[in-house]
């Protein structure tokens, strides 16, 4: 079949090389532009764009440059932007979205799953429409959340996401009928700093699931520090305090987080016993 790609972050690579290796055409590839990176502002291509040109695909970055060129359907994997109903009238479009629809529509899927406590997430294959996330569903395959991280989950659902897309192409009975999306919607806001943030009034299992989005932080004299790792401890550290007897515990609503991998601002990232010892920090509180 020929197709058209529209996709920007490394979770949408699995899709493409999967439509590739199950011998459909893709005709063009659309990535969000190139962004700068580092002191030096160099330009770096989307994994997307890096992908496709190892492909000798023909990469573009504005829709209105997107020749359809005898294309007859396109797949999306979070491309990171709306496409316009005028597009999706002369192509339609499958969408491969990171959640079992209608349940997290919107552009934090993932994170909102994690963040909520569900114990099941999975792919939605649908026909995109102009409005977020409510075109109706071809194939809906599930995924235990499980402990797993942010980029261990969204990995997961990448791969998944991928072989559904290449079965719904393969079986034109399912591509020709899709389902109305059925159940409670909900919405996954874009994160903020704020949601990352670790404090005393949280309880432990939700600064368990905050770690696992591996962007937690916390304030330390009015500098952040990042914690990458951490887990249960198995002592005790009232609400509210900084402990250390080896390791590095903070005291939560309800129990007490031990931080085992830290990263100080502009610094590397280390164990939380040298940073401790590094800082000379005394036990006390936090806020």
């Amino acid at each position: 079949m020929r197709l058209v790609f529209l996709g920007t972050p490394a979770a949408a690579v699995p899709t493409l090389e999967a439509l590739l290796e199950a011998g459909h055409e893709v005709t063009t590839v659309v990535t969000r532009p190139d962004r700068r990176r580092g002191r030096g502002g160099s330009e770096t291509p989307s994994p997307v764009a890096t992908a496709a040109r190892a492909h000798g695909l023909p990469v573009v970055h504005r829709l209105a440059d997107l020749d359809a060129d005898g294309a007859v359907r396109g797949v999306v994997v979070a491309y990171g932007a709306m496409i316009p109903a005028s597009l999706l009238e002369r192509l339609p479009m499958l969408n491969v979205h990171f959640s079992l629809l209608p349940r997290w529509r919107g552009a934090a899927p993932v994170a909102r799953a994690i963040l909520a406590g569900d114990e099941l997430t999975g792919v939605s294959i649908m026909s995109l429409e102009a409005t977020l996330d409510t075109g109706p569903v071809h194939l809906a395959r599930p995924l235990p959340v499980g402990e797993r991280s942010l980029s261990e989950l969204t990995g997961a659902l990448a791969d998944l996401g991928a072989a559904a897309v290449v079965e719904v192409l393969a079986d034109p009975e399912r591509l020709a009928h899709p389902r109305v999306q059925v159940g409670e919607v909900t919405y996954a806001e874009k994160l903020s700093a704020a949601d990352f943030r670790l404090y005393p009034g949280l309880a432990l299992v939700q600064a368990r699931r905050i770690v696992r989005l591996e962007r937690a932080w916390l304030d330390v004299a009015g500098e952040r520090l990042q914690v990458l790792e951490a887990a249960p401890a198995s002592g005790e550290c009232a609400p509210g305090a900084w402990c250390f007897d080896g390791d590095v515990t903070v005291g939560l609503a309800d129990g007490a987080l031990r931080l085992d991998v830290v990263r100080p601002a502009g610094r590397r990232s280390m164990a939380a016993a040298d940073w401790w010892r590094g800082v000379r920090a005394t036990p006390g509180e936090w806020t």
